[in-house]
Parts: structure tokens; C-alpha cells; sequence
């Protein structure tokens, strides 16, 4: 069984930066797409950024794009989501979650394992 383990959230200015890890256990999961994904107080969830089994390819949402870095470290089962540049509208539970494709994919549906997230709060 595979576990998701979110840390690194906070609460934070804006314009702060932040660090999200995601530990993963019970499985190698170095061939696996990784995705970071958030849901804000009553709004759907929402693609972050996905970074590939070999940590070669990424794709980030619009608002992402820029200000996030999405990486992963396949020795420690680990994947990361750096964020610059905080703005309130970036308040929400961060999700990191692992498909067996191996290919970025912004969809959540492909995504088999969800960790239980962790809450990121930025003030103005």
C-alpha cells in the first residue's frame, strides 16, 4: 500500500517563499508521475504541477508557471514543490499524488494515490 506524506506547509506573508516535501512509503515509486495538486475553501481541486518518473519532463498550471518548481529526489522517494513569491489566492491544502504512467499528466483522475495534504495560508 502506498503512503503520501505531505510537510512544509505554513502560514506565511505574501511574497514569502515556502517548501512542500512529499515522502512516499510501501513502494519504489521512482517509475511513477508525481503531481501537486490544491483545493482552496470551497473551490474544486486544482493541478499544480507534475514532473515525470525520470524528473525530465514538468507541466505547471498558469498560475504556477513562473513561481513554482516542482522536483523530486527518486533516492528518497520524495517529491518536492518549491513556491516563490506567496499570494493569498495560493491559500489552500496542497495534495501531492503518484500515477503508474510515468507521464506528466495534469488530469487528477490519473492519479491513484493521494496523500492527505497539507495546509499552506498565506496573509496579505
Amino acid at each position: 500500500q502506498v503512503q503520501l506524506v505531505e510537510s512544509g506547509g505554513g502560514l506565511v506573508q505574501a511574497g514569502d517563499s515556502l517548501r512542500l516535501s512529499c515522502a512516499a512509503s510501501g513502494r519504489d515509486l521512482s517509475s511513477y508521475t508525481m503531481g501537486w495538486f490544491r483545493q482552496a475553501p470551497e473551490k474544486e481541486r486544482e493541478f499544480v504541477a507534475s514532473i515525470n518518473w525520470a524528473g525530465s519532463s514538468t507541466i505547471y498550471a498558469s498560475f504556477a508557471q513562473g513561481r513554482f518548481t516542482i522536483s523530486r529526489d527518486s533516492a528518497k522517494n520524495t517529491v518536492y514543490l518549491q513556491m516563490h513569491s506567496l499570494k493569498p489566492e495560493d491559500t489552500a491544502v496542497y495534495y501531492c499524488a503518484t500515477d503508474s504512467s510515468g507521464y506528466t499528466t495534469r488530469w487528477a483522475t490519473s492519479y491513484e494515490y493521494w496523500g492527505q495534504g497539507t495546509q499552506v495560508t498565506v496573509s496579505s
